[in-house]
């Protein structure tokens, strides 16, 4: 079996072979997710970077095993809960129209509502109902089901909503709870589009949809040129539009945002990236095989409106992730003075030749290595 040095960060991690997962190395989603959430790259999660995995889910399974061992050791989150008890003391608020009740009944006792600190809120909620989930489903090893098990004890006192009534838009990151955003958008991908149940009952977690893809291929390559590359600043950044005179804010509203996903920036020079997630690279008109159209005028809507002064130090990139088609775009056109072209990036392949690409892209376009 080939041994193979993966470098995550300034890690270098060791695994032995890798299996696919729609077409990518299951063990390079892990890295992706590393980038991601950084979290990953702390020592807590160095031994499921060397694992061996069959399937997605045993991935997810492992991460949420070792991130929900490490939260338990720091205490799980609590959120102040409103209950109402009745009580031989008062606690709180008094409840005037449940306490006449309770004294008609000749109880001395009064009614109180109050706040309490409980472990019993939406974010320990949806880590048991994706353990319970994970439990089930048949793709996650049986070693790994008893590491999630052994967890399950510590969550007796906490609700178990179903995965269809979880209100996501409610989650919100601080300071005390940051360490939940990486393990929330895990339980979001397994809960909210991966399961599916087989005829038998059991749940059986299906290979990544291209939405959550594309949006984890996005990240990846953002926080990987914020952490090798930090000269160029990388950000998410929108281009504004290139307005000529005073135009009213009611007019404006009309004009859709310009997002990028990637925008590089080295004192004149930038690059805007655009990462592509489909399952078919290219399209097909008229028998012929082409960017698709849409992609294209979108990049080049980007930088044009970027360069004001149509100085030709804004390019753009589109960077495709491989598909299985024979043709994969790599080409670059002088646009009116700007670069623009695409890119395809292979991720069924060794991780550092991943990071080479991405490496090559700033090399060429800002003469930068990484640190």
């Amino acid at each position: 079996m080939p041994r193979k040095n993966y470098i995550v960060g300034k890690k270098i991690c060791v695994v032995f072979s890798m299996t696919t997962d729609k077409g990518i190395f299951i063990q390079n989603i892990y890295y992706m997710l590393s980038y991601a959430f950084q979290v990953l790259q702390q020592k807590d999660y160095q031994s499921v970077a060397a694992e061996e995995f069959e399937h997605t889910g045993d991935l997810f399974a492992a991460i949420l095993a070792k991130g929900i061992a490490r939260q338990l050791k720091q205490g799980l989150h609590r959120d102040y809960i409103s209950r109402s008890e009745t009580l031989s003391v008062l606690r709180g608020k008094l409840d005037f129209p449940q306490t006449v009740r309770v004294r008609i009944q000749r109880k001395p006792q009064a009614a109180c509502t109050f706040d309490e600190l409980s472990p019993d809120n939406l974010y320990n909620q949806i880590l048991k109902t994706t353990l319970k989930m994970l439990l089930r489903n048949e793709d996650v090893s049986l070693a790994r089901k008893i590491e999630l098990r052994r967890l399950l004890p510590f969550f007796d006192d906490i609700s178990e909503p179903l995965p269809s009534r979880i209100p996501w838009h409610q989650l919100h990151y601080q300071r005390n709870n940051h360490n939940y955003e990486m393990l929330l958008n895990l339980c979001y991908f397994i809960l909210h589009d991966m399961l599916h149940t087989t005829e038998d009952g059991h749940y059986k977690l299906a290979a990544f949809s291209d939405e959550r893809m594309a949006k984890l291929y996005e990240r990846f390559i953002l926080e990987y040129y914020r952490q090798h590359h930090p000269s160029l600043k990388a950000s998410a950044a929108q281009v504004k539009w290139n307005l000529v005179g005073e135009h009213d804010a009611a007019i404006l509203r009309f004009l859709p945002a310009m997002q990028t996903d990637v925008f590089l920036r080295s004192n004149e020079k930038i690059l805007i990236l655009d990462a592509k997630y489909y399952g078919q690279t290219m399209q097909q008109q008229f028998g012929k095989e082409s960017l698709h159209s849409a992609n294209l005028y979108q990049i080049y809507t980007y930088v044009k409106n970027q360069d004001i002064t149509h100085s030709g130090n804004v390019s753009g990139l589109l960077v495709y992730a491989k598909t299985q088609a024979a043709v994969t775009p790599d080409c670059l056109f002088n646009l009116g003075g700007n670069l623009i072209g695409a890119r395809t990036l292979d991720l069924n392949q060794d991780f550092r030749q991943i990071t080479a690409q991405l490496d090559g892209i700033a090399q060429q376009f800002f003469g930068k290595h990484p640190l």
